[in-house]
């Protein structure tokens, strides 16, 4: 793993990617309160971030733990990021051109915020099997861009809700599902043909 220009746009680019379903969540949060405070905007927001933070981290630290166990393991690693990245994608893809998800009116207690964390990061757990070779300190560096990036546009997201409505959060899942099938193509291509 080399800190280079790539490393840090992959960051952002796994980030923003991994951020839409967090943000079509906020989008909607935003919607149904659109009297909500700043502070509870911020915290919305960094739970999201958090979850969107700890995921790659408890992912990486699982497959790393076996790629140090299991050497073998190494050369499939660009393979497993490929199917991850292109299952989740293109399931982000499918849902947000089918776009017929209703969102129900909910109030935002902290029990439902957290399920949501929860629930818009679960796909974050892939990336930290597609960046088993990164040492320590570029999984956190990774981990933290991911969770910085999220708060962003989930700050943004509840914001946009109160303003302009579902159609802008149906389009951000297609965007997110193009994102992360690119970074799946790149790693892909990079661990199997540049290695």
């Amino acid at each position: 793993m080399e800190w280079n220009l790539m490393f840090f746009v992959n960051s952002i680019l796994f980030g923003i990617a991994l951020a839409m379903d967090a943000f079509s969540v906020s989008v909607a949060n935003g919607l149904n309160e659109p009297g909500m405070r700043g502070r509870k905007v911020v915290g919305i927001a960094g739970t999201f971030g958090f979850f969107q933070l700890a995921m790659p981290l408890a992912g990486w630290f699982f497959v790393h733990t076996m790629a140090m166990l299991f050497s073998a393991f190494q050369p499939f690693i660009p393979w497993i990021a490929l199917i991850l990245l292109l299952f989740i994608g293109g399931k982000m893809l499918i849902e947000g051109i089918r776009a017929d998800a209703k969102e129900d009116e909910v109030r935002l207690g902290k029990g439902t915020l957290i399920i949501q964390g929860v629930a818009t990061s679960i796909d974050a757990l892939s990336v930290g099997f597609t960046i088993a070779e990164y040492d320590f300190l570029a999984a956190i560096v990774e981990s933290a861009i991911i969770g910085i990036v999220t708060f962003g546009i989930c700050i943004a997201g509840l914001k946009l809700g109160k303003k302009l409505g579902n159609r802008l959060a149906e389009k951000a899942q297609i965007f997110g599902g193009l994102i992360l099938i690119g970074i799946g193509a790149e790693i892909f291509i990079k661990g199997v043909f540049f290695a």
